[in-house]
């Protein structure tokens, strides 16, 4: 698995727990998987400037057509702010169809989130990382 650095938003992580979104898409193509890396990046490309968005990590696994993220959010409002915005809907909806999506979302106060997303896994067969 590669995931990329820390990409930081304009929140602080702070004491207080936070809403922890894992996503996991599996392309049904290898052939889709360059764009799709592309897509998310350029979205990550927003972060420093989305409210509530603590943080996030892009992560892929080339080998199993999969790709996808662990975002960190000062609230679960500021979580489905994101998903509402326009570039993020426009995303979903031209890949709609080339793979299958998992997802899940939490509250955290853990220290080390990057290894309290991995415990979390997906529904995929193996689990994420």
């Amino acid at each position: 698995m590669r995931r990329t650095r820390w990409i930081a938003g304009p929140e602080p992580r702070g004491a207080d727990p936070v809403v922890i979104a894992l996503t996991a898409f599996r392309l049904h193509r290898g052939a889709h998987l360059p764009r799709a890396c592309l897509a998310g990046w350029r979205l990550s490309r927003l972060w420093p400037e989305l409210e509530g968005a603590v943080g996030l990590w892009l992560w892929a696994e080339p080998g199993a057509r999969r790709i996808g993220s662990v975002s960190v959010w000062r609230s679960e409002a500021d979580l489905r702010a994101f998903v509402r915005l326009p570039a993020h809907v426009a995303i979903m909806r031209a890949y709609r169809g080339r793979g299958e999506l998992v997802s899940a979302t939490w509250t955290s106060g853990a220290s080390d989130l990057w290894e309290e997303a991995r415990s979390h896994g997906v529904e995929y067969s193996e689990p994420l990382g």
